[in-house]
């Protein structure tokens, strides 16, 4: 029995049993096993397999959107319209092979756009080419959902989608639940929670444990949460994506049908051949990238407000300490303080350390630590009146002594 098979049975299995007290710890042990099922059927190949190769595709930019759906529901013609990039469009299925990459600039920014070949349903199953391009949306820091609006499936496109996404451990528009778990070499499995269970008992926890051969953990529950969401923060490989729905084709669709999408959460309507919503596009995968830019400026300077650094929330944060990162890796090491112009702050300039966040716009200017007193002073000429071994309180208290 292949592994397929073996998650399709477990799913009418689930699909089956009737949810109550009696049968919480028979689903918790399906559950649990068919995530493993699925960890193994998306894992990648081994080496020297027949399989073919993923897209080979440079990060290029400060940020990554991913184009994915069914066949010509319009994923080229986007790219083509908003990058400037040519990506072939015909009124046949299948007509993009490969990822093709653009970038859009907008705000000093540049963000790439990924094109990528269309999917067909049982794509997370190994089906056309759907693993390759799965592969390369859990590399990107945003996923743009099309569908055909003027189809009169769209909806069910949307479901089929979030579906196949979801089966190879992408997470739209979620965020892990706040539980600490962590794996011990010995002891017992320790489970406490400062909150209300709902969602999930203690025995549950341990069922699914149990269920993965883990005898010894440390778990606390800081929030509720679902069985499958803890099925998720033990198996550790699920990424936790902004996700946009972008209904295209709206100009085929009637006004209150155009009315009743715009309506729903996460969703734009766009039609690059009417241009209707093109001019909002790139500010809306800004919001949804939620891209910083930071200006740096250096000390008795003018700040440069030609190049700016652009931090995401979704890569490495956008505090003070990313922006030294984006510098130089180094550069946290030696840090000291940091001086703070802009919306971030309560006054201008204003001290902070490296856990502070910064806003868009913001002029950051970095300030080193102080290196060792003989290495900036070669000819040794304050070695008479100060001790670089010594730190400013015992320097005080030698001085103390030779007063009295």
């Amino acid at each position: 029995m292949t592994l397929v098979e073996k998650i399709k049975d477990i799913e009418k299995e689930i699909a089956r049993t009737q949810v109550n007290k009696a049968t919480m710890s028979h689903l918790c042990t399906l559950r649990a096993k068919l995530a493993k099922y699925r960890t193994e059927l998306i894992a990648p190949p081994k080496a020297g397999s027949s399989e073919g190769t993923g897209f080979d595709v440079e990060k290029v930019g400060d940020a990554r959107v991913a184009l994915i759906g069914f066949p010509s529901v319009g994923k080229s013609t986007i790219l083509s319209h908003f990058t400037g990039t040519a990506s072939e469009a015909a009124a046949y299925e299948f007509t993009t092979l490969t990822c093709i990459p653009g970038i859009i600039h907008h705000k000093d920014c540049r963000i790439q756009l990924l094109d990528l070949p269309g999917i067909i349903e049982g794509a997370s199953e190994g089906k056309g080419r759907g693993r390759q391009v799965i592969g390369v949306a859990r590399s990107c820091d945003l996923i743009l959902l099309v569908v055909d609006a003027g189809s009169g499936k769209a909806d069910r496109q949307r479901e089929l989608l979030e579906h196949e996404l979801r089966v190879v451990g992408l997470r739209l528009n979620e965020r892990p639940p706040n539980v600490y778990f962590k794996k011990k070499s010995s002891g017992p499995v320790s489970i406490s929670s400062t909150c209300a269970l709902e969602s999930i008992s203690e025995s549950d926890v341990r069922q699914l444990l149990h269920e993965y051969k883990i005898n010894s953990a440390e778990v606390l529950f800081r929030e509720d949460c679902t069985v499958d969401q803890f099925i998720d923060l033990i198996e550790g490989n699920r990424k936790y994506v902004r996700c946009l729905y972008v209904y295209n084709k709206i100009d085929m669709s009637s006004v209150e049908e155009c009315r009743r999408i715009m309506a729903m959460p996460d969703t734009m309507v766009l039609s690059c051949r009417m241009r209707l919503n093109t001019d909002v596009f790139a500010e809306r995968l800004w919001d949804y990238l939620g891209l910083v830019r930071v200006y740096t400026k250096p000390r008795g300077k003018k700040p440069d407000f030609d190049d700016p650094i652009v931090l995401t929330e979704g890569r490495h944060g956008t505090t003070v300490e990313a922006a030294c990162k984006h510098v130089h890796r180094s550069l946290v090491a030696t840090f000291d303080y940091a001086m703070v112009w802009g919306s971030s702050v309560k006054h201008t300039p204003q001290r902070v350390g490296l856990a502070h966040q910064m806003h868009d716009e913001d002029v950051i200017q970095v300030v080193k630590k102080r290196g060792n007193d003989l290495k900036l002073d070669p000819s040794n000429q304050l070695a008479g009146w100060k001790d670089p071994t010594k730190s400013k309180n015992a320097m005080r208290k030698a001085k103390a002594k030779l007063k009295t």
